[in-house]
């Protein structure tokens, strides 16, 4: 009954299917970012500079606005290998977006603000997969409001700093079975949590141009606790599992960096990397208010090490062409894989086009993003099936967003 709860209420590994970063950190937030492989935390033209490094807002001029969203399906699929020729498919639909606004208000100070989804998505297993004991429907959505500063301290030194608020909100499914509550054999009973919260942290950001074409920009976002309070349920309704709890999570501190050069004026390519903190997430603590003991959840995810690279370039003063590669790391080690996350290292391929016209920008981009099969065979999910097979994954991403200049 206690593994139950533990299982449902795993706001960290338990919910999230990760887009172009580990663990479930959401590294999409822009367009014109995404079709360069996001290596642009040493060069912008665009508002979304808030969330990849804001030092860079001195780099826009006036007032900028910009809002977008990126179309991700992605799909998951499992094969035990008992049953030749037998799999289950998750498809899932989300749609993360993007509100920026960035405001120079000299030739040292500029301000901007960003609202996006940090962390998310999840999955959606059938309720009659091999896996229903461990996960069947899990959703996350987080929302991160992140008002920022930049000053130009010498002409090539520009630094920035932060506030982020997050608000975050769960959803969690699952099945259990019916003997775990002493009664027939019969149809699973359902399990629910919905809960939410809210935390605080901050980030910085820095540029630094080496020379008129190489620039080296960096920016570092803290890990951030959330307290989320929440209500756990059964379909039964007369368990201990029905009750409020009280758990935390804890999002990871991630750290990017890039290089930037312009060989020629209408060129740009970078390089950069990205770490995660996500050893942070050692275990899951969760607290009923009917007193049912709940045993830690162990997690033990470990930091991980990402790479991308990208270029720009601007066939003329209408269009722009823009392409880019990602690899990360996973932070899921095989003693707590599980399919509520099926995370593995990735590969992403990322191509997009920019059309300007007058003061109004418009970004488009695909990226396709491929996980390494990975293999299951632990003991998560025992003594019932713990869906120890082969995971596939993929996912399709189309962004857009549209920018206008005042």
């Amino acid at each position: 009954m206690g593994m139950a709860v533990a299982a449902a209420i795993a706001l960290g590994p338990g919910t999230i299917t990760s887009a172009q970063a580990a663990g479930y950190a959401i590294f999409t937030q822009g367009a014109s970012p995404l079709g360069q492989g996001n290596a642009v935390t040493g060069h912008t033209d665009s508002p979304s500079t808030v969330f990849y490094n804001p030092a860079l807002m001195n780099r826009l001029d006036g007032t900028q606005f910009e809002v977008g969203t990126t179309f991700i399906v992605s799909s998951h699929e499992f094969d035990s290998g008992t049953i030749p020729g037998e799999s289950t498919t998750d498809h899932s639909t989300f749609f993360p977006s993007t509100v920026y606004a960035t405001h120079k208000i000299n030739d040292s100070w500029s301000v901007g603000l960003g609202i996006f989804n940090p962390f998310g998505l999840g999955t959606d297993w059938n309720d009659r997969w091999e896996g229903r004991y461990i996960a069947t429907k899990s959703e996350l959505t987080t929302y991160d409001i992140n008002p920022a500063v930049s000053w130009r301290v010498i002409p090539s030194l520009t630094v920035a700093a932060g506030l982020d608020v997050i608000l975050l909100d769960a959803t969690l499914e699952r099945q259990i079975p019916s003997v775990a509550f002493f009664l027939p054999p019969g149809a699973d009973i359902g399990q629910k949590f919905k809960g939410d919260g809210t935390g605080v942290g901050f980030n910085v950001g820095l540029a630094y141009d080496v020379t008129d074409t190489v620039t080296v920009g960096a920016s570092y976002r803290s890990e951030t606790r959330v307290d989320i309070n929440g209500h756990s349920s059964t379909s039964l309704g007369v368990t201990p599992l029905d009750s409020p709890g009280k758990s935390s999570v804890k999002l990871p501190q991630q750290v990017t960096a890039g290089i930037s050069y312009r060989p020629m004026e209408p060129l740009v390519v970078e390089a950069g990397i990205r770490w995660e903190g996500w050893s942070a997430f050692k275990e899951l603590n969760v607290n009923l208010e009917s007193g049912a003991p709940v045993p830690p959840s162990e997690r033990n995810w470990h930091d991980t090490l990402g790479m991308n690279v990208g270029a720009k370039y601007r066939v003329n003063d209408t269009v722009a062409l823009m392409g880019g590669y990602i690899y990360g790391e996973n932070a899921v080690p095989d003693s707590t894989f599980d399919p509520s996350i099926p995370d593995s290292d990735t590969h992403i391929f990322c191509t997009g086009a920019e059309f300007s016209l007058q003061r109004a920008k418009l970004a488009l981009s695909y990226a396709y993003q491929h996980y390494v099969d990975r293999t299951k065979n632990n003991t998560i999910g025992a003594p019932f099936d713990p869906a120890n097979g082969r995971y596939k994954s993929d996912a399709h991403l189309v962004a857009v967003s549209l920018g206008y200049r005042f």
